[in-house]
């Protein structure tokens, strides 16, 4: 079991790495052949270029006054896939460092300095092999230890204030955005240049043309045998499809995990439910006593004082209903009730506001 552990955390620490070159694949691509992102090609928008003129005759214009669109650079390709999966990445490692830093800080503030330690330095300590921690020397893994541990507390100390700036930074552009003061959304798209624009027919085209041509052109520049220029164009192919079908599959998967989560949840909520059971059936009403006294055919009247009965009162213990004055008094005396000769006390009797 120790040896499983560091292992099953080192494969979750790759996840990230591996959603993250997953995104840069996809993103590459996309922007490579559409000059959009993934998300923004499912929409149907493309990024353009924006290129400033200042009219002679005008010292004000609005966001679509003197901008010409065209189509992005290389350079704005790169910088938009760094902006959209390199810096997003770069950003959860720094939160995570941020987040365990705090947990050991809140940990050592409760149990003391003791327990100071990290998750992640006892995985790397168990880890190592004793071959490997041999040849290490004690100064180089303290020297080690110490410049990770202050490069640890500087970005503890530097993170909040750039997940403020940043978060900040978004909230501005996004709402200046929204009230047409810009035509940016982001940062990174004005930094870079960049509208982000609804594609035309004849850009959809042309983008399907030059899909086409580049897709010709590698595959002329296979190189080899027969045999493996048929196997180097059937992963090629498969390649293709997959990049291709990525933006359906993506939906469907989307899909079947909402409709899976549904149904779960929905199997989860049925069994966790309480069984709901039918009502009992009312108990049986209880039987006159033949000693006892016999009821009224008008059940609005006194079975004691055989008159309309004033403030009504039942005994709990038969559930007959008499006066109040008329019940205390006999049940006082006689420790019964008077029809059923069911043992009674003065606590039994409780008071009707509705009588029936």
């Amino acid at each position: 079991m120790a040896l499983r552990r560091p292992i099953l955390h080192k494969v979750l620490d790759y996840e990230d790495e591996f959603f993250a070159l997953l995104m840069l694949v996809l993103e590459t691509h996309s922007m490579r052949t559409t000059d959009a992102s993934f998300s923004e090609s499912l929409y149907g928008l493309r990024r353009r270029t924006v290129n400033f003129k200042l009219k002679k005759d005008a010292l004000h214009f609005n966001s679509t006054d003197g901008i010409q669109n065209s189509g992005i650079e290389k350079h704005q390709r790169v910088l938009s896939v760094v902006f959209l999966v390199v810096l997003p990445y770069f950003k959860s490692k720094l939160h995570s460092i941020y987040s365990r830093e705090r947990e050991s800080v809140v940990r050592a503030s409760l149990w003391g300095p003791g327990d100071e330690r990290s998750d992640d330095t006892d995985y790397l300590d168990m880890a190592e092999s004793p071959v490997e921690q041999t040849r290490a020397s004690g100064h180089e893994i303290s020297s080690r230890a110490r410049i990770l541990q202050g490069a640890k507390k500087v970005i503890a100390a530097c993170y909040p204030w750039i997940h403020t700036s940043h978060e900040g930074l978004a909230f501005a552009y996004q709402t200046l955005y929204l009230l047409d003061a810009t035509g940016f959304y982001s940062l990174g798209l004005h930094a870079l240049g960049i509208h982000v624009c609804r594609a035309t027919v004849q850009e959809q085209m042309d983008a399907s043309s030059r899909i086409s041509r580049m897709r010709s052109r590698e595959r002329e520049r296979l190189r080899g045998p027969p045999w493996l220029k048929k196997l180097q164009g059937a992963l090629l192919s498969c390649m293709y499809a997959a990049l291709d079908y990525s933006q359906t599959g993506l939906i469907a998967a989307v899909f079947v995990f909402k409709m899976m989560e549904w149904w779960y949840q929905s199997a989860e909520e049925r069994m966790s439910a309480p069984t709901i059971y039918p009502p009992p059936p009312p108990p049986p009403a209880p039987k006159v006593a033949k000693e006892g006294i016999k009821l009224p055919s008008d059940r609005t009247v006194c079975p004691l004082c055989s008159e309309k009965r004033a403030n009504p009162s039942v005994v709990t213990v038969s559930g007959l209903v008499y006066c109040y004055g008329c019940i205390f008094k006999y049940v006082s005396q006689y420790k019964r009730c008077p029809v059923t000769l069911i043992p009674a006390e003065v606590e039994d009797i409780r008071r009707l506001f509705h009588d029936m």
